[in-house]
């Protein structure tokens, strides 16, 4: 996907809230406030990506509502209620060297620090205690396995994750 249609899920907008097209927002970001501050919004409608500015925000409760430029009656914003808000990459903030955003992961190999071949990162997963990696394991892993779940721990599991070389060194038993 090139990067001009790559989009990012970031919250959903949820019912509407009153009679002035405002929408119950629910973020997805770690600091769930954080979703205002990306801009502009895109909204896939009907297959295709349609952009939507978002003109005011609230708390309310203990979640979020926003007014969506051009949306001022109830029945109008009551039409986008479900769907998933998203924002192109470049809207994200950069982040040093040494962060990076999960979807930069996926796809990346993953090999042990004696040079086993683990597989691909498929999936990440968000544990509360630390996030685990989720690692499709090749078609004729040696040790039978078809996925693998590994804890992202830095300096003890995850040894260096290798942007340019898309590869992930773990200190990792490849039989576990």
């Amino acid at each position: 996907m090139s990067e001009q249609n790559e989009k990012i899920v970031v919250g959903k907008l949820g019912a509407t809230y009153g009679i002035r097209g405002w929408l119950k927002v629910h973020s997805f970001t770690d600091d769930a406030e954080n979703i205002f501050n990306y801009s502009p919004w895109f909204l896939n409608q009907k297959g295709t990506w349609v952009e939507h500015k978002v003109e005011s925000w609230k708390r309310h409760n203990k979640g979020y509502v926003c007014k969506l430029e051009g949306l001022d009656v109830r029945e109008d914003a009551h039409l986008l209620t479900n769907f998933e808000i998203s924002v192109a990459p470049s809207s994200l903030p950069e982040l040093s060297e040494e962060e990076f955003y999960w979807r930069e992961l996926f796809g990346m190999k993953v090999v042990t620090t004696k040079g086993y071949d683990l597989g691909e990162v498929s999936d990440m997963l968000e544990t509360g205690s630390n996030d685990v990696l989720v690692v499709k394991a090749n078609l004729k892993d040696a040790f039978g396995q078809k996925e693998r779940l590994i804890p992202f721990l830095e300096e003890q599991v995850i040894i260096k994750v290798d942007r340019e070389a898309q590869r992930i060194e773990v200190d990792w038993d490849p039989a576990f």
